[in-house]
């Protein structure tokens, strides 16, 4: 999570927000729940190339996102709470029985977590969309200080040169100004 003094990672670029939401859509449904980053990379923007980046913003949001253990793959949070019972091909969640009766292969690739309900995902995206609120007031809030600062050295500036103004002899003063010819009178 992020420090009230450091800066938010929902305000690192334009486009977090709608990164952090796009994750969170395709992270809940998608069957598989982990995968690397280059593979959620390819299933949210289409290039696989963009792995880099996209593990920069699991990173930056742990409160959606989570590494498995030897951070290389990434899933969401919420998913992970569930039980490893929903069979990709079949699309549902496996019994007790089913599950037992998979071989260790197809249990160990076939078998995931159940993809959210799409309540589940509009809390999440809420959420992410709260949490950005928040952090551009608090961003906004913190900048009352320089308009104070700038009317204090603004203040102090104008008193200064008064001062030194008023405190030249006025011979300078006098010698700075242009002498304007006077009127002769013509009989």
């Amino acid at each position: 999570m992020f420090s009230l003094l450091d800066n938010s990672p929902y305000t690192k670029r334009s486009d977090r927000l709608a990164d952090v939401i796009a994750a969170i859509q395709v992270m809940s449904t998608y069957k598989f729940y982990k995968l690397t980053f280059n593979g959620w990379a390819e299933r949210i923007t289409g290039a696989e190339a963009n792995g880099v980046y996209w593990r920069g913003v699991f990173e930056d949001h742990p409160e959606f996102f989570r590494m498995d253990g030897k951070r290389e793959k990434a899933s969401l949070v919420w998913r992970r709470q569930y039980p490893r019972r929903y069979h990709v091909d079949l699309e549902r969640t496996l019994r007790t029985e089913e599950l037992d009766a998979l071989s260790k292969e197809e249990r160990s690739e076939r078998i995931s977590r159940v993809p959210l309900q799409p309540n589940d995902i509009k809390l999440l995206v809420d959420a992410a969309i709260n949490l950005h609120t928040r952090a551009l007031e608090f961003q906004k809030d913190r900048r009352w200080w320089v308009i104070l600062f700038l009317t204090v050295i603004g203040s102090i500036a104008g008193s200064v040169i008064a001062s030194y103004i008023k405190s030249e002899p006025p011979s300078i003063r006098q010698n700075d100004r242009t002498p304007v010819p006077e009127k002769t009178s013509s009989p």
